[in-house]
């Protein structure tokens, strides 16, 4: 395999941290880029997107989550390609069905016109969510899992799977133009997330379906931002109306193999102590 140089963006992050750790036990070099780390990136400031891109062969991207997220991206895609950047690997999300030829994701549609190879990841609702998330973990502590997501069911995906086809993506022929939805193996409802997490950890743990008014009254006390609180709310909306209940065959497809179950996760989890009071 030849090495090369690889700019992740969002490094220190659930799946960013990840690929960071599997491209270097390949022996790649990683050019880790955020606000505050050595190598400084900042989505609001476009003098430091060239320094960034200097050198680097490939690049993993998560946008920048503000309202002119797909802009940015435009900018930053079309100077990556121009600076001999070869590959794009997007984190972007599972996207209701549209007519064809239409693009929900504006952030999808400007690595697709940048101008270097590109791949998009569309996983669904991390598994570690449960465990790496504050305010989620808080619940599984506190025994009960609180959301408005009513009976509606998911395919949870295990992040580890996530960072496997992005390395994948960023270091091996064949995935180039490739679309991948990331699902788990089956669809969970809440109840049979909580059934798993019990299991795992010898525990009480139940979920409680709540309306949208009384999640954002616990979310608010536990000090959630009032915006955060209405996009989970968003969220658990599309749970409950079962908009994503399909499983996907983007792990298939990338790693010839099946994705992890979230039984598998939970196990695994469970023996590190992260859900012990």
């Amino acid at each position: 395999m030849t090495k090369k140089t690889i700019l992740v963006l969002g490094g220190t992050g659930k799946t960013g941290r990840r690929v960071v750790a599997r491209l270097r036990q390949q022996g790649h070099e990683v050019r880790v880029a955020s606000r505050k780390g050595p190598t400084r990136f900042d989505w609001t400031d476009e003098n430091t997107w060239e320094p960034v891109l200097e050198g680097v062969d490939a690049a993993y991207l998560v946008d920048s989550m503000l309202s002119d997220a797909g802009r940015s991206m435009t900018g930053f895609g079309k100077l990556a390609a121009s600076s001999g950047v070869q590959r794009l690997v997007l984190l972007s999300h599972r996207d209701w069905v549209v007519p064809a030829g239409e693009e929900k994701l504006p952030c999808e549609r400007a690595v697709k016109e940048s101008g270097a190879e590109w791949t998009l990841l569309k996983p669904s609702w991390f598994a570690q969510n449960f465990s790496e998330d504050a305010f989620f973990r808080g619940q599984v502590l506190e025994g009960e899992v609180a959301w408005s997501a009513g009976d509606g069911v998911e395919p949870f995906v295990d992040v580890e799977d996530i960072a496997d086809v992005a390395v994948a993506a960023l270091t091996e022929p064949g995935h180039a133009g490739e679309s991948y939805d990331l699902s788990g193996p089956r669809l969970l409802s809440l109840s049979d997330v909580a059934a798993e997490l019990a299991r795992a950890t010898g525990r009480d743990i139940t979920y409680r379906p709540v309306s949208p008014a009384d999640f954002e009254s616990l979310a608010l006390r536990e000090g959630l931002p009032g915006d955060f609180t209405a996009l989970l709310n968003d969220l658990f909306s599309w749970i409950e109306a079962r908009r994503f209940a399909t499983l996907a065959d983007g792990v298939q497809r990338a790693l010839g193999r099946e994705p992890r179950d979230f039984a598998s996760y939970v196990t695994a989890t469970a023996q590190t102590g992260i859900w012990q009071p």
